[in-house]
């Protein structure tokens, strides 16, 4: 089934337009649970109560207020609000070009996949194939939903993603956190270290081999009271001791690593090689009662 784009709007740079589609790059599938009354099981409906006098507030009586010291807030009406809006048209308009391994990852929100619209096919793969070619993602400003928000275009997979940033007084640095600058590290500690890493290295990043274990153990269990089934609990893993010396543990850690290795290739030794051709005798099978 394709993708159904949920906006359109137009890419511009110098004089180039190009008109694109947009389409949701990702969707949570995190499981999300009704309140319901413990009696009859009964969804339950949130309501609203005044902190003053204790009454039910319906949405119809409520206003928007910003709190700009401690319980003094500044109320805004819906008109006040709509007029500090901008034009919606979903423009890009690009602003520049930057490298894009200088741009880190912490600033990006969310991501959407661009497509070209009718008649931008041939503008879309230029702005595609030069942004691979140059190693070069494009800063632009995205106007929707009556804001203008800062976004990345970038080339990725033979087509263009728009990733959402956050601007820079949304971000946190370690300016404030202590991140063990104090702290002296031996050299054969950092070897020790690296050897690790090389051990659990890849190639690249599959994503396909990790998995919601969370939620594959939730759904097991609903589908398991949707059926009726008695449910079971699990014994809850032992803690992991804490590290005590971190020579020892790099170490030990490397050898836990290094014996299932060897413990493969000495099985794989021990089993004869079975001749081309020759046939393993058959599996006797129990007969059905």
């Amino acid at each position: 089934m394709a993708a159904r784009a949920n906006a359109s709007g137009t890419i511009s740079f110098g004089l180039v337009s190009v008109p694109v589609k947009l389409y949701t790059a990702t969707r949570s599938k995190s499981l999300s649970f009704n309140l319901l009354h413990d009696k009859d099981k009964s969804r339950l409906r949130q309501q609203y109560v005044c902190n003053a006098c204790g009454e039910v507030v319906e949405r119809a009586q409520m206003v928007k207020g910003f709190e700009y010291a401690k319980d003094q807030y500044a109320v805004l009406t819906d008109e006040e609000l709509k007029a500090l809006e901008q034009q919606s048209d979903q423009s890009i308009e690009i602003e520049e070009f930057v490298p894009l391994s200088q741009v880190d990852p912490i600033y990006f929100e969310r991501t959407q996949l661009l497509g070209p619209d009718k008649g931008g096919q041939k503008a879309y793969r230029l702005l595609c194939d030069a942004l691979r070619t140059s190693g070069r993602a494009a800063v632009a400003r995205h106007s929707t939903r009556g804001k203008q928000q800062l976004v990345l275009l970038r080339e990725a997979q033979g087509g263009l993603m728009l990733h959402g940033l956050y601007y820079a007084d949304e971000v946190s640095d370690f300016s404030e956190i202590d991140h063990g600058e104090g702290a002296s590290i031996k050299e054969g500690e950092l070897d020790l270290a690296v050897k690790l890493i090389d051990q659990l290295a890849a190639d690249e990043f599959q994503p396909a081999k990790y998995e919601d274990e969370y939620r594959k153990r939730a759904l097991a269990l609903i589908e398991q009271k949707v059926a009726g089934q008695e449910v079971v609990t699990t014994t809850a893993a032992a803690p992991k001791a804490q590290i005590i010396d971190l020579m020892e543990a790099l170490k030990a850690s490397l050898e836990a690593k290094a014996k299932p290795a060897a413990s493969e290739e000495e099985g794989g030794a021990r089993r004869p090689a079975r001749a081309k051709g020759s046939m393993a005798p058959p599996r006797k099978t129990a007969k059905a009662k």
